[in-house]
């Protein structure tokens, strides 16, 4: 069955109830290639691959599959959204390095070294803060550049110049 839990969270309109559709997700209740029960997909507006894949219900009958509900969709929708927010995550962690290092007053520096995730224009942004969280200094870097605490102090030493 097609919904929009926005707009009709209750109804029984008329569609396919293998499919919902509603808060940039579709819904989709699959035969299970691998198996003799079936699957429900989660897939973002605008992609191709799912983002979630679980195992379904089988219905009442025992061979077709349990129809969506709203209940079902919005667990399902959480589910989907956890996984986008983990991977979101993963990838801005695989994106950022820091380290810290002591100046020449022997002041704590934290750099900070954020790779842009931008095919057209690649780079990274090189940055400096006090312990106060106050920015120091900031400069754009090649996307290849090794942060280690070496090249931070360096960094650092020379006041914030030529990295």
């Amino acid at each position: 069955m097609t919904r929009n839990t926005a707009e009709q969270p209750d109804s029984d309109g008329e569609g396919d109830e293998r499919t919902w559709v509603a808060s940039g997700f579709t819904a989709r209740v699959i035969k299970n290639e691998d198996d003799e029960g079936w699957a429900v997909t989660m897939t973002r507006d605008g992609e191709s691959e799912p983002v979630l894949v679980s195992p379904w219900t089988m219905g009442r009958d025992k061979k077709n599959p349990k129809p969506l509900n709203h209940t079902d969709f919005k667990t399902l929708l959480k589910g989907a959204r956890d996984v986008v927010t983990r991977h979101e995550a993963h990838a801005r962690a695989q994106r950022h390095r820091s380290v810290t290092v002591l100046d020449a007053e022997g002041s704590s520096v934290r750099v900070d070294l954020d790779i842009a995730a931008d095919e057209d224009d690649p780079h990274a942004m090189l940055s400096a803060w006090d312990p106060v969280g106050e920015k120091l200094a900031e400069r754009r870097v090649a996307p290849n550049f090794k942060l280690s605490s070496a090249s931070a102090g360096r960094w650092v030493a020379s006041g914030f110049g030529d990295v």
